[in-house]
Formats: structure tokens, sequence, C-alpha cells
């Protein structure tokens, strides 16, 4: 069922020269701007402290979450969809493995931090780009669907292990986003 549904997802690809751009473009911008998006609410009027304890949450998220894709790649050795003759491939291949995908990780990391301080609409604006980011790697050809699942996995992991350690009001925690 992974293939199938990789393989539909990434049919398109090479067909439709408009959404090949758009994907390409997200591809390739997608996680960058959501960290410049995450950036700008530092300076946000409204709750403050509470917004910027959420992005340094959101970046403590983000890393944990690539550091547990790099401890699962010890692990898992997934060869790339396209090198299985599944995708066509669109961008340049990738030299590591495929599970997890450090680009849902990456976005979803974001998404799980500002969902779990309870921001909203933040979480809703940043949950729709990264949907975005997490189906142009599978329309790209450089990723299944599990694999974005993976990805997905992993960032919720990061956040909840932020969740546990890095409080709200602590003193870590008033240091940073006081003095910064």
């Amino acid at each position: 069922m992974d293939q199938t549904i990789t393989q539909w997802l990434n049919s398109p690809a090479g067909h439709t020269p408009v959404l090949d751009g758009i994907m390409l473009t997200v591809t390739s911008f997608g996680v960058p701007l959501m960290i410049v998006a995450v950036i700008g609410q530092w300076w946000s009027k409204a709750d403050r402290l509470h917004v910027r304890h959420t992005c340094v949450s959101a970046g403590l998220t983000f890393l944990i979450g690539l550091g547990l894709n790099q401890i699962i790649l010890l692990f898992v050795q997934r060869i790339r969809p396209y090198d299985a003759d599944i995708t066509h491939l669109l961008v340049p291949p990738s030299a590591d493995w495929s599970f997890p995908s450090d680009h849902a990780t990456a976005s979803l990391a974001i998404v799980a931090a500002f969902a779990l301080h309870g921001l909203a609409r933040r979480t809703i604006l940043l949950g729709l780009m990264a949907f975005f980011v997490c189906w142009s790697r599978i329309y790209v050809g450089t990723h299944y669907v599990s694999d974005v699942i993976g990805g997905g996995v992993t960032a919720l992991l990061g956040a909840l292990a932020v969740a546990v350690f890095y409080r709200e009001g602590s003193k870590i925690d008033r240091f940073v986003t006081r003095v910064f």
C-alpha cells in the first residue's frame, strides 16, 4: 500500500510543468520559510513571553527530531523510492537513506510545538505549510509516504520531550525569553 500511494502521489511528476515548478519550490524553500516564520514570531506583540517560549520549543523540537532521525538511520537503511523504480525523481538524488524524512520531521516539529502550546491560528498556518512540504517530498520522488509518517512520529516525540523538559517560566526559559 505504501508503494501504491507513493506512486499515485508521484504520478503527475514530470507531466505537469506548473505543478512540478510549485512542488520543486516548496521542497526547496518550504522548511527555510517555516523557520523564518518562527523567527518572525519572536517579535509578536500579543502574549510575547508565551510566543517566545513556543519559538524556543519549536527550535528544540526541530533539533531533537532531526537527532532522532540520525539515530534511526543507524538501524534502518531503506533505499529511496527512485532507486527502487517506484517514483520519477525531479530533484538531484540524495546520498542518505530514505526513512525517516528530515523535511517532514523539520516542518512537523514546528507545527507540533505550536500545537502543544495552544497557538491555534499559527498552528493552522504552519500546518498548511508543513502539509505542502510533506506532499512535495513524495511528489518530487524522494520519499515514500511512510517516510513522511516516520518523520511526523519523530517530530511528535521531539515535541513531547521538549514539553516535558523545557517548562515555560523555568529559570532557563525566563533567561532565554527575556534577555534576547
